[in-house]
């Protein structure tokens, strides 16, 4: 099955801000896919030599939109594509020229549901667009026909209308978990095309440390602190980079990447794992509970998968059974970077896995 995408409008309607005259609220019209973006389209029903059209984000920044051609009648009009980073919410104001009125729409679209390298995403954000089109139509159709309607109608067709909008929620809810879904595991799947073999350092390891299996696996019999260390021989100073680790359910045990000069202090500080972290970045495990905020706190994963990605400065680990992203980090520093394992005390060890094996 293809991913679905879910856009979820928000139909801000401001009060005008009277002196004289009136104007109605634009119509906001999600039109389609366009340059990896949405193209939204404003239109009022005032004159283009009337009013002004502005754009402006969720942070209240102006931006520029294109005027669209006007018909024989020659109302107002605008168009913007927003783009995935752009910000979630925009909206249209219709101001008046002498700066009297003014009205504005709003919507809200999720930064998921921006065109992905999925070919099912176009004919998704159609139909949802199609939808969205509708529930709007039918609130802007409320505005307009509240004087010519008797109020026990409206409330009749408001009752009417909240129950289709919640079973749309209850629906765009199903397909956003769905979606987190299959973008999980299209991350994990892409970090997973940049696997690297590593090999633990007999010469950059602690001396309470055994490793065993040609240098593939590291265990520790001993409560040691500070935390004992081996490096790998492999280091990375640029690109994207992915290795595994088989950490069962063992505990008290770290595992990431630190800078070069960590590497030769540690040496000779006896390969223990420095109190200063500026030049470290790891995932620790203990008591159940992983060492990082906000990160997955329900359990071990046995198998674990670091991304090293040098080009977005980020490390980031992966459960790789649940083909699902624990934690992303930033990586402040940069250079040469060595991959290091910490083994708990209870013996059990911590293994690089062939990726597939």
């Amino acid at each position: 099955m293809g991913p679905w995408i879910r856009i979820v409008p928000l139909v801000a309607f401001s009060g005008l801000h009277p002196t004289t005259g009136s104007i109605h609220d634009p119509l906001l019209v999600l039109d389609g896919l366009e340059d990896s973006g949405i193209r939204l389209k404003c239109l009022s029903e005032r004159l283009l030599s009337e009013v002004e059209v502005l754009w402006v984000d969720g942070k209240g920044r102006n931006i520029t939109g294109n005027p669209l051609g006007t018909d024989t009648s020659g109302n107002a009009g605008s168009s913007i594509v927003l783009k995935p980073g752009f910000g979630n919410a925009v909206s249209c104001r219709i101001v008046d020229n002498l700066g009297k009125t003014s009205t504005e729409s709003s919507v809200v679209i999720a930064e998921s549901f921006f065109p992905t390298i999925s070919p099912w995403l176009p004919a998704f954000v159609m139909i949802l667009l199609f939808g969205i089109f509708l529930v709007l139509a039918a609130v802007y159709k409320i505005r307009t026909n509240q004087k010519a309607t008797d109020q026990e109608n409206i409330e009749e067709f408001k009752m009417e209308l909240e129950e289709v909008q919640e079973k749309f929620q209850k629906e765009n809810q199903e397909m956003t978990t769905k979606i987190e879904q299959i973008q999980a595991q299209l991350d994990f799947r892409r970090a997973q095309r940049n696997v690297v073999p590593l090999t633990l350092d007999e010469l950059c390891k602690h001396p309470e440390l055994s490793l065993r299996d040609r240098s593939r696996i590291v265990s520790c019999s001993e409560q040691l602190h500070p935390k004992p260390v081996v490096l790998a021989q492999e280091s990375f100073s640029q690109g994207k980079h992915y290795w595994e680790v088989e950490v069962g359910d063992g505990s008290g045990w770290e595992l990431g990447v630190l800078a070069e000069e960590i590497r030769d202090s540690l040496r000779s500080d006896g390969m223990v794992l420095p109190r200063e972290r500026e030049q470290v970045l790891g995932l620790g495990y203990s008591r159940g509970e992983f060492s990082i905020p906000g990160g997955r706190n329900s359990g071990p994963c046995p198998v674990l998968g670091v991304f090293l990605d040098q080009e977005s400065r980020s490390l980031s680990f992966f459960d790789v059974e649940g083909k699902s992203l624990l934690a992303s980090l930033p990586l402040r520093f940069s250079g040469n970077l060595f991959p290091f394992f910490s083994p708990g005390s209870d013996g059990k060890g911590l293994g690089i896995r062939s990726v597939g094996g």
